[in-house]
């Protein structure tokens, strides 16, 4: 049963002469998981988007960070089910499946 309480992923291109930073922060709380995404092309003020999804929709869904993980404890004990599928969330922070 693992959950993500908390995530933050960073990318930065360091592009002369306009770098663009672009970070993702997700949070969960009781009602469901907040996602804050920011975007900095070279010297623009950063856009800021954020919105939430219901609990109902991220049920047994795994962000990246707990994917690399899970795949990570699967390498480590030499097995992988055919075909499997888990509900996921994208580092776009898009609703989708990841197969293995």
């Amino acid at each position: 049963q693992l959950e993500t309480l908390e995530q933050e992923e960073q990318e930065c291109l360091e592009l002369t002469p306009h770098p663009t930073e672009k970070r993702t922060h997700i949070v969960s709380h009781e009602h469901g998981m907040t996602v804050t995404r920011t975007l900095q092309e070279g010297g623009a003020e950063p856009q800021y988007h954020s919105f939430s999804y219901g609990r109902a929709r991220l049920r047994a869904r795994l962000l990246e960070g707990a994917s690399l993980l899970l795949l990570r404890v699967l390498a480590r004990r030499q097995t992988m089910p055919l075909g499997l599928v888990f509900p996921a969330i994208n580092s776009e922070a898009d609703l989708c499946t990841f197969s293995y």
